[in-house]
């Protein structure tokens, strides 16, 4: 049975406890032989090129990498359950949300690294240094070229005017891009103003909520709707796929940055920080300050499609021609801290 199998039948098994989890195999790959450096990186990421910077890693340090995988809750859920004795070094998914939950949980503790703070803008890790984002995609806009004109979706609020009633897709409220997007909405305009945003978009839904983001790009493409929310990589990743499918439909879709109170389009992370319990502290720290180094910033631009991290590095060809939108500046963290009120407003709207 696989990792993965066995961390869901685990927490499938509640009468079970978490901590017993895994196998021999699982438990001996977190010790390492004597002499060994390792990290015990606990992921929710689920991008192949992931297994690239890994390796650049591993090559660079000396350092083995035991990777353990699972989604967000799974394993916030399994480091909650191993307590004290979690060989957690490194925590990392794909959404600022889901890094604060394991930080609002106990399950992150601070670090100060100067490698971090000169290369990771300070709106994109949390301020204490819990955690770093580590690469950046937009949450933002794809609309048919044919029927939507580039300004109808430079703003939020567009998307959820009547102009687009019956003519938008997007995936359900329990999405946590979603909810960090609606979170961020929230900090920029207070719960009144999102309230009647979010019964917009209700509103505007051309059917219920279904699917990940490039079904909504398909379904634009297909005249099911005109517009969808997004993030940038799945679009980026279609639009230099070797599928001329995915390639045809990118000649009709296009993508939309829009500004948010004029200050840009929303932006998320994907990144990491150190478990509270870290068995290997200083490689936990390494491997963060790896992730942020330009080799593994333009190698995971060019893998995942997500956008650079740190300053200064420039997104590879194929990339680099949607890197050019203004960001809002919004500290990332903010958005978990406002995830209970975004599912309450969608929820009471009708948002599936």
């Amino acid at each position: 049975m696989t990792l993965r199998r066995t961390l869901m039948a685990c927490m499938a098994a509640l009468a079970l406890p978490l901590a017993a989890c895994g196998d021999q195999t699982d438990t001996a790959k977190t010790k390492g032989a004597a002499g060994e450096r390792v990290l015990n990186l606990y992921t929710a990421r689920h991008y192949d090129g992931d297994l690239q910077v890994y390796a650049a890693f591993e090559k660079a340090t000396g350092i083995k990498v035991n990777r353990i995988e699972g989604n967000p809750d799974q394993l916030i859920a399994r480091m909650q359950a191993e307590g004290a004795a979690s060989p957690a070094d490194v925590f990392v998914t794909a959404d600022a949300g889901a890094l604060w939950r394991a930080q609002d949980a106990g399950l992150l503790q601070p670090i100060s690294s100067e490698t971090l703070n000169a290369a990771i803008p300070a709106n994109l890790r949390e301020p204490q240094g819990h955690f770093f984002g580590t690469s950046r995609r937009a949450r933002v806009v794809a609309y048919d070229s044919t029927k939507v004109r580039p300004e109808e979706v430079d703003t939020y609020e567009e998307l959820a005017s009547p102009r687009f009633r019956g003519k938008l897709c997007v995936r359900s409220s329990d999405s946590v891009y979603n909810l960090s997007l609606v979170g961020a909405l929230l900090e920029a305009w207070g719960p009144e103003k999102t309230k009647a945003w979010v019964e917009g978009v209700v509103a505007n839904m051309a059917r219920p909520p279904e699917g990940g983001d490039r079904d909504q790009i398909r379904a634009v493409g297909a005249g099911v709707c005109e517009v969808a929310i997004t993030n940038s990589y799945y679009f980026i990743r279609m639009d230099r796929s070797t599928d001329p499918a995915d390639v045809a439909l990118t000649d009709k879709v296009k993508l939309g940055f829009p500004s948010l109170n004029g200050q840009g389009a929303h932006v998320n992370v994907s990144g990491g920080g150190v478990a509270r319990n870290a068995p290997h502290r200083a490689e936990a720290i390494a491997f963060l300050e790896f992730l942020a180094s330009p080799a593994a910033q333009v190698l995971n631009s060019e893998q995942n499609n997500e956008f650079p991290a740190a300053v200064g590095v420039q997104a590879p060809a194929g990339v680099r021609e949607f890197e050019g939108f203004t960001a809002h500046p919004m500290n990332v963290s903010v958005y978990g801290r406002r995830q209970a009120e975004a599912q309450s407003l969608m929820s009471a709207a009708g948002w599936r």
